[in-house]
């Protein structure tokens, strides 16, 4: 079976659980907590994850770690339909290009604005507000002519978003301004085996 090394009020660990439910597979969790601001971990767990950070999966012998490279592997090995992680190149292109969005303004923005506000981590809250409105420009220019970021389906690309975009209101964002996006959290939400996490 495989393992998951996660924390609850992780978003990017929380992306994991959530594909993890949408595709309807087992697997077990393994809480990781935090000491002094940092992970709690340990060299065997180093030896999975150098970077010491969460999420980690491991599979048998396998393991990765960074919830994309984790969301592609997932989505690649256990949905046969391949619409999670789509297999023609335009469409896995453009899903990736979204990849690329959470990766960059909406970590720099939203996640950012969230540990700030929410979690009290030092930082620039009026920067990371910033970033939060261009990240979330980028989207409502999408997502108020489409249902999904990607033709055909949501896809890794919308799991990968959601969880700040939907945390946004602990990093003191308002969605008010974008309905677009307001009413894509709502259809993820809605999607079969949809699992939450605190805030969400």
């Amino acid at each position: 079976m495989l393992k998951l090394y996660d924390r609850e009020g992780s978003g990017n660990a929380y992306k994991v659980r959530l594909l993890l439910a949408l595709l309807d597979v087992p697997y077990e969790r393994i809480p990781v907590g935090i000491r002094d601001g940092r992970n709690d971990v340990d060299a065997a767990y180093l030896a999975l994850n150098p970077r010491g950070q969460i999420p980690t999966l491991v599979d048998g012998d396998d393991h990765l770690w960074g919830s994309t490279a984790i969301l592609a592997f997932l989505a690649a090995r256990h949905d046969p339909a391949r619409t999670w992680l789509p297999q023609d190149p335009l469409r896995l292109g453009k899903t990736m290009q979204w990849l690329e969005l959470a990766q960059n303004e909406v970590a720099d923005g939203l996640f950012r604005s969230r540990m700030i506000a929410h979690m009290g981590r030092p930082g620039d809250l009026d920067a990371a507000h910033a970033q939060a409105a261009a990240a979330l420009r980028v989207l409502e220019g999408r997502l108020a002519q489409a249902d999904w970021l990607t033709d055909g389906g949501p896809t890794v690309a919308d799991v990968a978003c959601f969880p700040y975009v939907a945390l946004a209101h602990q990093g003191r964002v308002d969605l008010a301004p974008y309905p677009g996006v307001q009413r894509w959290v709502a259809r993820v939400k809605a999607l079969p085996r949809f699992v939450g996490m605190p805030g969400v």
